[in-house]
């Protein structure tokens, strides 16, 4: 008989839990924010926090000597007969959107929690962390063809309604991936409905395990990155990596369906952790061409520092 792999105890290891999502505001105060350190206050070397102009208009007022040109307000001019200057001031707020993965592939673990409850749990410390910078919160959580885009909005009750959708969509039954030939993946319709959501200056995290971002999902990406800033969190199960030495087949479960593992040769087994390494380094390529933010979350590791690693390694 194959060993059995036990399976958690607790429904909270295998199902997104609303209440431990909505007890993680705690931690969130913890996380690093979003914004980029001043290099310096000298005119011309402050670091912009947003991508793109990042003003927003306050009013106008009559030109003064040594205003820019370009900021002239000529529909008022031209009314009023005299020249008057736009004034901005810098966006504080930024929209948050979270894109987050829970189908049939993260619905998976031999170890610690599914792939579905960690990327939930890291999505949550996101979106307190939004509220806690006073951005607006959003997203777009999908599952095998079954999206939910949330309109950035902002305050607690924002959040909860974000960590209701994770727990509601998270909690589903999975299904079995529904992309064919000439059929767009769950990612990249998602991505798709991505791009008619953000707005240039987004912040936009990508929580998933990487499966479905393949070459169509990643040019979704690169037009998404070009007016707003990214970042992926890969959340991945040890088994996944590499398959370990075994003396007699294991039974392992993914969502409601069992699947046994054989005995496999050395070279099998080398040849599936180069897959998944290939795999790995092609979204790593990604990311740095792109100067993306990159992190990955273990199945046994703990959302917080994969969040905390995923915040500072943006650029």
């Amino acid at each position: 008989m194959p060993a059995q792999v036990r399976a958690p105890a607790e429904t909270s290891r295998t199902v997104p839990d609303l209440a431990e999502l909505m007890s993680l505001a705690g931690q969130a105060r913890a996380l690093p924010g979003w914004q980029p350190a001043q290099r310096a206050r000298q005119k011309g070397e402050y670091r912009a926090v947003i991508r793109g102009r990042g003003m927003e208009y306050v009013e106008s007022r009559p030109y003064q000597a040594g205003d820019d040109v370009r900021a002239l307000d000529w529909r008022l001019t031209a009314r009023l007969g005299k020249p008057h200057t736009k004034l901005f001031r810098e966006e504080r707020e930024r929209p948050v959107f979270l894109v987050v993965d829970l189908g049939a592939t993260m619905a998976f673990a031999t170890q610690g929690c599914f792939k579905r409850v960690q990327a939930a749990r890291a999505a949550a410390l996101l979106a307190w962390k939004a509220v806690e910078n006073g951005d607006r919160i959003g997203g777009l959580i999908h599952a095998n063809g079954l999206h939910r885009e949330l309109v950035p909005a902002r305050g607690k009750l924002a959040v909860a309604h974000v960590l209701r959708v994770l727990a509601e969509i998270g909690g589903s039954a999975p299904e079995a991936p529904t992309a064919g030939a000439g059929r767009p993946s769950s990612q990249v319709m998602a991505l798709r409905r991505l791009r008619r959501l953000v707005r240039p200056g987004s912040l936009v995290f990508v929580l998933s395990d990487g499966r479905g971002l393949d070459e169509a999902a990643c040019t979704e990406l690169a037009e998404i990155r070009r007016h707003c800033e990214l970042g992926l969190l890969l959340v991945h199960d040890p088994l996944e990596i590499s398959l370990p030495q075994l003396s007699r087949p294991l039974r392992v479960r993914q969502g409601t369906q069992d699947h046994v593992l054989s005995v496999l040769p050395e070279t099998a087994r080398a040849r599936y952790a180069a897959q998944f390494a290939a795999r790995e380094a092609a979204l790593a390529r990604f990311a740095r061409e792109r100067r993306a933010a990159l992190a990955t979350l273990l199945t046994t590791g703990s959302p917080f520092e994969s969040v905390q690693a995923l915040l500072r390694a943006r650029r």
